[in-house]
């Protein structure tokens, strides 16, 4: 029977807002967002920031670092990181993982572990606070969340002895969730590394209630290879153009009718050339189809070639009788290749009867309904834990009207302070189980 839990409440000292804002300064966004030429992410700045500041509470580092190359040539990294590594130099150098520790190393079922990532995505943001919200880029995510945390464990220990004693925390404070790097150098190393708890956490926005699932995406990519041609004789090459046009147009009906409200399909970015006086003979079309499990996963990858093929025949029959694009149509099948720079990621849907009573009734966090959709996070990285292990994604705020990943980016300190409740609340409750 669970002991019940006196109520915990925290709210952000002086010294953690002003910890902060010193994050909101670094930028952190990596080399996936930043692109080539980019001066590398603060990243290893931030990380000992944040460090010495859960020194102060009696967190130990127990890990920095970033993997090793060869930990990354697998079927399960995306492409793009992948081509990174081999062609970036310092790519993993400048963006490393850390993780520190409240109390001794303990077996898994008396741990819980939280995961909370610095790097942000690319765009500068004015920071500041008024003493009512903090912008800046990662304000909400994941800075604010990852500073409340600290707030939490330190009112958690205060609260309970038991904290950092006979309940061990965890913290990962990670690089490469942003960026599409879907967390296979930061979170994912860790998580395999056995760096977990018994309850494991990944703070990310979710209006403060929990949530036990996350989805995964597959990235799909059309590629058209074919002949330019000058703008006085059009019809002599390949428009990948009008080609990629078409499909992209085409792809959005066929995926979308069959899409349902929870596996939607983005219809993404596009390019062939700038120029106005010349047709491209070669682009790329890319598709991001996010998954709720692995059955709908290759269900998704099952519709995108079939729309591909359906929609080259369609050009073909639409254009073949057009001068301009008589070889275009002709030859449309021959110059374009699907493939999947990201596939076969693993998606979160975990239940446990005892740890969401523990949420819900002793630490007065509520879940989330299962009707409304999940999203993609590190969290998926927990998929494969054992059965007696429990992952949730909370987190203060919402992506969408805190405008993470837009201009304008915010943290209320109110929800900041709510957040580090529930997180010492959380911790309580585990301990006195």
């Amino acid at each position: 029977m669970l002991a019940e839990t006196a109520p915990v409440e925290s709210e952000l000292s002086s010294e953690e807002r002003e910890l902060l804002l010193d994050l909101l300064r670094l930028p952190t966004a990596g080399p996936l967002e930043t692109g080539p030429g980019a001066p590398p992410p603060l990243q290893a700045e931030a990380l000992e920031a944040y460090a010495r500041a859960g020194g102060r509470i009696g967190l130990v580092e127990v890990y920095r670092g970033s993997p090793a190359a060869a930990e990354l040539d697998r079927a399960d990294v995306p492409l793009t990181v992948r081509r990174a590594v081999d062609e970036a130099p310092g790519f993993l150098a400048c963006q490393p993982s850390l993780v520190l520790r409240l109390g001794p190393e303990l077996p898994r079922a008396a741990t819980v572990m939280f995961n909370v990532h610095l790097d942000t995505v690319a765009g500068a943001e004015p920071v500041g606070f008024d003493g009512r919200r903090f912008t800046g880029r990662g304000a909400i995510d994941a800075k604010g969340p990852a500073v409340a945390l600290l707030a939490g464990v330190r009112a958690a220990v205060a609260a309970e002895p038991r904290v950092g004693r006979e309940v061990a925390v965890l913290v990962q404070a990670v690089s490469g969730e942003e960026g599409g790097a879907m967390g296979v150098f930061g979170t994912r190393p860790l998580v395999e590394a056995g760096y977990t708890g018994a309850l494991n956490v990944f703070c990310e926005p979710t209006g403060l209630r929990y949530l036990p699932r996350a989805t995964a995406a597959a990235t799909a990519r059309l590629r058209v290879r074919g002949e330019d041609a000058i703008d006085d004789c059009p019809g002599a090459g390949h428009n990948a153009t009008v080609l990629l046009g078409f499909l992209a147009q085409h792809l959005a009906r066929e995926l979308g009718a069959a899409a349902g409200p929870r596996d939607p399909v983005c219809v993404a970015g596009m390019g062939t050339g700038p120029l106005h006086n010349r047709v491209y003979g070669s682009g790329e079309l890319l598709l991001n189809l996010p998954y709720r499990d692995a059955g709908s996963g290759r269900r998704a990858e099952e519709r995108v070639a079939a729309a591909v093929r359906s929609g080259l025949a369609g050009f073909r029959r639409d254009f073949g009788g057009l001068p301009e694009f008589a070889r275009t149509a002709a030859d449309c099948e021959r110059i374009t290749r699907l493939d999947w720079p990201k596939r076969g990621l693993p998606v979160l849907d975990d239940r446990h009867p005892e740890f969401e009573d523990l949420l819900t009734r002793r630490a007065g966090i509520a879940r989330v309904p299962d009707a409304e959709p999940a999203f993609t996070c590190d969290a998926i990285w927990a998929a494969g834990l054992p059965d007696d292990a429990f992952t949730v994604v909370l987190g203060p705020g919402e992506l969408g009207a805190n405008r993470a990943h837009a201009a304008g980016e915010f943290a209320e300190a109110a929800q900041l302070d709510a957040f580090a409740s529930a997180v010492a609340r959380l911790l309580v409750a585990f301990a006195r189980r």
